[in-house]
This record gives C-alpha cells, structure tokens and sequence, in this order.
C-alpha cells in the first residue's frame, strides 16, 4: 500500500500522473470554496462549534465525486 502510494506520490512530483492538472485544480479550487462559503454561512447559526464543520465537511466530500466525474490520469 505504501509502495503504491509512494509511486503515485513520485510520478505526481514529476508531472506525469495527471492528465490535465489545470481541471484538476479548478475543479479543486471549487470545491474548497463551496466547501468555505458552508463553513462560513454555517458558523453564523447558533450551534455547537463541531456542527459547522462536521456539515461542511460532509457537503464538500459529497460535491467532490461530481466535480472530479471527468477526471483523467495518464
């Protein structure tokens, strides 16, 4: 396990593991702000502090698979 991600780690550090790494950072740069803009909008509601966080984690892995549908690697 650890070998296969010390390989994926090499060839990305070298370039060759993402087909198209400008939609791979849109695509992430997306996410991190809806992901941001809940967290935000969720921490003016009057509740725990874990519940923002919790949510706004949640909703940002939920959106991730849809954004990266198209995702490619060589």
């Amino acid at each position: 396990m650890l070998e296969i991600g010390w390989f994926s780690a090499k060839l990305f550090l070298k370039g060759k593991l993402l087909r198209d790494p400008i939609y791979f950072v849109q695509r992430t740069a997306i996410a991190t702000l809806v992901g941001s803009l809940l967290l935000v909008l969720f921490a003016q509601v009057d509740i725990p502090f874990w519940l923002p966080i919790t949510l706004s984690s949640l909703m940002t892995g939920m959106i991730m698979p849809f954004l990266l549908k198209d995702f490619k690697m060589k």
